[in-house]
């Protein structure tokens, strides 16, 4: 096992942030200095669990948050800082409702039958003013603004600096481009083993938004701040490959490719596809687990002329107005996902879904490569998404199958939360709201 401890010291730190990502994706840590390190690595830091969203009460004892060596990154930003990734303990045991330590029991799941997952993710966000009302650039008002290279090179202090940080990790990162919203952006970086692809989500929300506040912005990664734009999603980006047995590693052989096969895709990529398929209705309310979420989804045309997100469950070829889209015959590409997705939570739940559809031999069907935004399939063909976030806990509540895969306490756990957000939040009234109904 790697000794955190002296990785410290060679790294030079001062402290390191023991953090762990609760079930709302916020990311809780502490601050160790490097002589409290030995410590911390081997018992953890406590926490209290009910000041977290971990579904747990003030008569619960402390929480430990184990680091896992392996996720050790250097602040760029701040290079005496280190952040490390932990996984939760109480009363000695793993907690089934750690998010991070739920992916890492999937992806033993899938190693166990030979496979390892790898994937990456479309990290869309928005740069808003100070005070976050408002998208940062006034000059950003085209009515088609995505890939503006004006608009994109306006951003070039944050842009240019959050790509540099992420070369320094080692991470990959070939693109950044403003997106199909005016004051969205996007940066693209290589996929990787999931449990890395998702350490990095977690920790480039963290990045986006520190380097965002240095230039006097806010960042937001909500699924749609603004109505009348298209929304942040999070399309994720998906191959099954020769399993390894540790993280970043693996056979350099792509299970989901196949030459013979349809759009040049395996047997495997289509039961795991029609795994997803199958549990899209349950997955939304992991893949896009906010009141908010569902204004994305099956939204109208934004002010560019397409929202870019999904309002059904099908798939296609190369196509982005379906749920599902093959790009090539190397992956799948989920789109439903949205910009509020947990890091950790998303991978799990995909992976879930797909190993169910690979278990169960599951066919997804004919594809259906039609423009579903300006010609879209009867329900018949294409079963619609949910419409809020109630529906989709109803439909995570009834697919058994789902939740035996993610185990029940974890399921417990996480509807619970979720439900109380929705019955706090579905009860809101706004100003709009209030108005027009003054003179009925």
């Amino acid at each position: 096992m790697t000794d955190l401890a002296r990785q410290a010291r060679e790294l030079q730190l001062k402290f390191l942030l023991i953090s762990f990502t609760d079930l709302f994706g916020i990311q809780r840590a502490k601050l160790v200095p490097a002589s409290a390190i030995p410590a911390m690595a081997r018992d953890g830091a406590g926490f209290a669990g009910f000041a977290a969203w971990l579904d747990l009460s003030p008569a619960d004892g402390d929480v430990m948050a184990i680091p896992d060596p392996a996720s050790l990154t250097p602040l760029p930003w701040q290079p005496e800082v280190g952040w490390v990734a932990a996984e939760l303990v109480l009363a000695g045991m793993p907690m089934a409702q750690c998010p991070r330590r739920l992916l890492r029991r999937q992806l033993e799941r899938a190693e166990a039958l030979g496979y390892e997952l790898r994937s990456g993710v479309e990290a869309e966000f928005f740069l808003l003013g100070a005070d976050g009302g408002g998208i940062a650039d006034p000059a950003d008002h085209q009515e088609k603004p995505c890939y503006d290279q004006l608009a994109l090179m306006r951003r070039y202090g944050l842009i240019g600096p959050l790509l540099e940080a992420m070369e320094q990790l080692g991470w990959g990162p070939y693109q950044a481009d403003h997106e199909d919203a005016n004051g969205q952006f996007e940066v693209n970086w290589t996929f990787a083993h999931a449990l890395t692809t998702a350490d990095r989500h977690a920790f480039f929300k963290v990045m986006v938004k520190t380097l965002a506040e240095q230039e006097g912005l806010k960042a937001s990664f909500m699924a749609k701040p603004f109505a009348e734009r298209t929304g942040n999603g999070c399309h994720t980006h998906l191959s099954l490959w020769g399993a390894a047995g540790t993280a970043g590693t693996g056979a350099a052989t792509n299970l989901f490719h196949d030459p013979a096969g349809e759009l040049g895709l395996s047997a495997l990529a289509y039961q795991f596809l029609a795994g997803l398929l199958e549990h899209a209705p349950a997955l939304c309310a992991l893949t896009n687990p906010t009141v908010n979420s569902y204004r994305r989804l099956a939204a109208p045309p934004t002010t560019s002329g397409a929202t870019w997100s999904p309002a059904g469950i099908s798939y296609c070829g190369n196509n982005r107005t379906h749920m599902l889209r093959i790009p090539d015959d190397q992956r799948l590409e989920l789109r439903l996902p949205d910009g509020s997705a947990h890091p950790y939570l998303l991978q799990a739940a995909i992976l879930a879904a797909g190993l169910d559809g690979i278990e169960r031999q599951l066919e997804p069907g004919p594809r259906h490569d039609n423009d579903n935004y300006a010609a879209p399939l009867g329900p018949e063909i294409c079963p619609r998404l949910p419409a809020d976030l109630g529906e989709a806990l109803d439909a995570f509540a009834a697919d058994t199958r789902l939740r035996q895969g993610l185990g029940e306490e974890f399921c417990q756990a996480y509807e619970h939360l979720r439900r109380r957000q929705w019955q706090r939040e579905r009860g809101d009234i706004s100003d709009a709201e209030r108005l027009a109904c003054l003179d009925s």
